[in-house]
C-alpha cells in the first residue's frame, strides 16, 4: 500500500526519487490537504492563494518560485485524488505528534485567510485532524492559536 502511494505522489515529483526523499512527499501531501481546505468553499480568493503560498514557504524553508511549484503539483494531486488517505498515509508515517499539530494550524491559517471561516472548512480540517490522529483539544487549542492572531 505504502509503495502504491509513493509511486502515486512520485508522478508528481519527476525530479525526486520517492523512496529517497520523503520531506518531498511529506511537502506534497501537505500542500494537497491545504488546496482541499482552500477549494472546500467553493470559493478561491486571492488572499486564500497567498497565505497558501506564504504558509509553505515558512514551513518547508522554500523561495517564491519553488513554493509556487510545489502548490501547483500539490493542485493536480489534489485533483487527482479519491480520498485524503493518500496524503495523511504519507503524514501518519512521516510526521511526529507536534508536526501533525502544526499541519492542522496551517489548515487554519489557510482557512481564516479571506477572514471568514466557512463549515466546509472547518469539516474538512476536522476529518483530517481525524485522519492524521491529531486529538480534539489539539485541533481546538490549535484553531484558537491561529484565530486569536
Amino acid at each position: 500500500m505504502i509503495a502504491k502511494l509513493k509511486s502515486f505522489l512520485a508522478a508528481f515529483l519527476p525530479e525526486t526519487d520517492a523512496d529517497e526523499n520523503p520531506q518531498a512527499l511529506l511537502s506534497l501531501a501537505s500542500a494537497a490537504l491545504m488546496v482541499e481546505v482552500l477549494i472546500s468553499d467553493y470559493e478561491r480568493k486571492p488572499e486564500e492563494n497567498d497565505t497558501l503560498i506564504d504558509v509553505l514557504k515558512n514551513t518547508f524553508s522554500l523561495n517564491q518560485a519553488t513554493a509556487q511549484a510545489l502548490l501547483t503539483q500539490a493542485e493536480k494531486a489534489q485533483h487527482d485524488a479519491t480520498d485524503y488517505f493518500r496524503f495523511t498515509s504519507q503524514i501518519n508515517e512521516l510526521c511526529k505528534p507536534d508536526e501533525k499539530v502544526t499541519l492542522i494550524e496551517n489548515l487554519w491559517r489557510v482557512a481564516y485567510a479571506d477572514g471568514e471561516l466557512h463549515h466546509y472548512e472547518e469539516h474538512v480540517i476536522r476529518r483530517i485532524a481525524d485522519l492524521i490522529h491529531v486529538s480534539h483539544r489539539d485541533f481546538i487549542n490549535a484553531k484558537l492559536r491561529v484565530s486569536e492572531t
